[in-house]
């Protein structure tokens, strides 16, 4: 298989399963967008404790919460 094509499979399959960890986090309400899931599940791979992520990301929620959104204004 060639080198770009082994990347391209590879960069596919890690935007499926951000996908479906989209899907479940929606479904869990937790907020957390692509971007923000794909930063947590990096951090994880590299050693990050789960718990304790998620304890910092609800600790900076609760000391720095989002301004209210105007309307027609979309989540990011």
């Amino acid at each position: 298989m060639a080198p770009s094509l082994e990347v391209a499979e590879k960069r596919q399959a890690a935007r499926e399963v951000i996908d479906i960890l989209h899907e479940i986090a929606t479904l869990l309400n937790t907020g957390l967008n692509r971007q923000q899931l794909s930063y947590c599940v990096s951090l994880i791979e590299n050693g990050v404790n789960p718990e304790a992520l998620a304890n910092v990301i609800k600790e900076l929620r609760n000391r720095y919460p989002e301004p209210p959104q105007s309307e027609g204004e979309e989540a990011a």
